[in-house]
């Protein structure tokens, strides 16, 4: 049976940067009950704490981090870019450990968005890119996917099965 790499926030855990969670989800908790689920956070894991400042890519690139190009800042002009860079690595270790190949991670997260993520001026702007973790994962071929787009991950895994 495929495993699937979720955030822990779409499973009600609450790890959002704000102390929030958004989930969860009637499928997400399918999943859980099958035995499917390998939650994580990725900012938590990599040693961010909950709350923590809102953090953001200037130009949204989630890649460009990965390439040393760069950086995650935070509200308060921390750059946070290690913290994501380790949990994107403890995400893909677990990922090879399970040998997951298909994810659900938040949308629009600087860490997990994988279509759109904010612009890096913290004026809810969001741009075409990824964050840190899901382009890490992409790169090792996973299919990632979001909150938004789950009965397309059903039937991806469901494929795999």
């Amino acid at each position: 049976m495929e495993k699937i790499l979720v955030s822990r926030c779409l499973l009600g855990h609450r790890v959002r940067y704000d102390g929030g969670a958004s989930g969860p989800f009637d499928l997400l908790e399918q999943w859980i009950e099958e035995g499917r689920v390998v939650p994580l956070c990725p900012e938590v894991a990599g040693g961010l704490p909950t709350p923590r400042a809102a953090a953001e890519i200037p130009g949204g690139q989630g890649g460009e981090v990965l390439d040393g190009t760069a950086a995650v800042i935070t509200t308060d002009g921390e750059d946070v870019s290690a913290q994501f860079l380790e949990g994107a690595r403890q995400a893909l270790e677990l990922v090879q450990k399970h040998g997951i190949r298909v994810a659900v991670l938040k949308a629009n997260s600087p860490s997990c968005g994988n279509l759109l993520t904010y612009d890096g001026t913290f004026s809810g702007v969001k741009v075409s890119g990824e964050g840190v973790t899901a382009a890490l994962l992409k790169r090792h071929g996973v299919r990632v996917f979001s909150e938004l787009e789950l009965a397309e991950a059903a039937v991806t895994l469901a494929a795999l099965d």
